[in-house]
């Protein structure tokens, strides 16, 4: 299939083609003709499958006719790098329409955003609670309000933005259309889209599965030579991105600093940076000028670098939800990518997890030469070469992840020496 039946407007149609885009992906493909006819959509895919273009094609297309310089589109994202991505592609995907748009959210001076709110905009792409402050100074009017997109609802929710999601819709015209976007669906976004959406039509394109152009491998190590094993498995491995995830922004922070030392092109983008710094972070990486970003799950959202080969976590993430969010960085657009993910004993139970949501056993390597018997300094404890978890061939998706318990039978052991 083509973007041809469509019958979107020749201006967007040549920025589609300006673009590279030939065939649009299945969430586009199902989603694109719903909002067309004005109909409320929940949509549920997971990254990594051209979700933001799923909405932004046919929201261009609907606001070709009528008023100009009056907000009549309102998309409201979680982080400042999601709505800095969302912008870019109205502006790609938007260039020749004439429509004006303008990027909400806080870490910034709110005149230049006034500014341009008062040269007049046609889409307005916010963060909730800059969005909330403008609003409480009277500085956009959203009376002529058409279309309400929520991006990354459980994004939204994880950070505590349902009440100001609230604030803002009771503020919004009761008739509108209104689309939702999500890559889980917990009962908070089915709550908030009984609220929010009539009548709506669920388009859901395997949400809680991995894209499959992305091969996984586990690796167990134990938790003091995870830095080393990194290093290691950095210099052994053909990479052109690499997005390393952590669970904290002070690990963040050090990692990169130690990959840096190590001779890496290495950066981090954590919560302790101002707004110039995660641009500078996020554009070297996009631009090649670091290879390799790492990150917490909160300040990777938003994140769209198509390049990125690998994703590696270094620490295990809490949710199946949140690996697939992870790993959907790459293998994106028809890509391949590779996500490495480090396996500790305590993480034993959350690696059967992942192996249940993707439906087959994933692949265990250790790298050869590398020293695992090597002792934590200061420490009593000496680890052991890890050895399956489970036995090989067994099949995951027989089971639920609240079958297995941890301890039972998993052989990623510290011996006291």
């Amino acid at each position: 299939m083509t973007f041809e039946p469509f019958n979107l407007h020749q201006d967007i149609s040549a920025a589609i083609a300006e673009q590279g885009y030939t065939t649009p992906t299945p969430i586009q493909e199902e989603t694109i003709p719903h909002i067309l006819n004005r109909r409320d959509v929940l949509g549920l895919a997971q990254t990594g499958t051209g979700k933001t273009a799923a909405f932004v094609l046919p929201l261009l297309q609907l606001l070709m006719d009528g008023q100009r310089r009056k907000v009549r589109a309102l998309i409201l994202a979680p982080t400042r790098e999601l709505a800095s991505q969302i912008q870019e592609a109205i502006n790609s995907l938007g260039r020749h329409t004439g429509l004006r748009s303008a990027a909400i959210f806080g870490g910034v001076s709110m005149e230049p955003q006034i500014k341009a709110l008062r040269r007049g905009v046609d889409i307005i792409v916010a963060c909730p609670g800059r969005l909330l402050d403008h609003m409480s100074r009277g500085n956009i009017d959203l009376s002529a309000l058409e279309v309400l997109v929520i991006d990354e609802a459980d994004h939204m929710f994880d950070m505590g933005f349902l009440p100001d999601i609230r604030r803002i819709v009771k503020q919004l015209p009761v008739k509108r259309q209104s689309l939702l976007f999500s890559a889980t669906m917990p009962d908070d976004i089915r709550r908030l889209s009984a609220e929010m959406l009539h009548d709506p039509v669920t388009v859901q394109i395997d949400h809680t599965k991995p894209v499959a152009s992305i091969s996984h491998v586990l690796y167990p190590v134990e938790q003091h030579l995870k830095t080393g094993l990194l290093k290691e498995l950095l210099r052994r491995t053909e990479t052109e991105s690499v997005l390393i995830f952590t669970r904290t922004k002070h690990r963040a922070e050090k990692l990169a600093e130690q990959l840096g030392y190590a001779g890496f092109k290495a950066t981090s983008l954590q919560g302790n940076l101002s707004q110039n710094q995660r641009q500078h972070a996020i554009e070297g990486f996009r631009k090649g000028s670091y290879k390799i970003l790492v990150a917490t799950d909160i300040a990777a959202r938003g994140i769209d670098v198509s390049a990125i080969t690998h994703v590696i976590n270094y620490d295990m993430p809490d949710t199946a939800e949140a690996y697939t969010h992870r790993i959907g960085r790459t293998g994106r657009v028809s890509r391949t990518g590779e996500a490495f993910t480090f396996v500790t004993n305590e993480d034993t139970s959350m690696a059967y997890t992942i192996e249940c949501i993707i439906g087959a056993a994933v692949e265990q390597k250790t790298l050869p030469g590398f020293d695992y018997n090597r002792p934590r300094i200061g420490g009593s404890f000496q680890a052991v070469r890890p050895r399956q978890y489970r036995q090989r061939g067994a099949r995951p998706a027989a089971h639920t992840p609240g079958d297995r318990k941890r301890g039972s039978g998993d052989s990623y052991r510290m011996h006291r020496v």
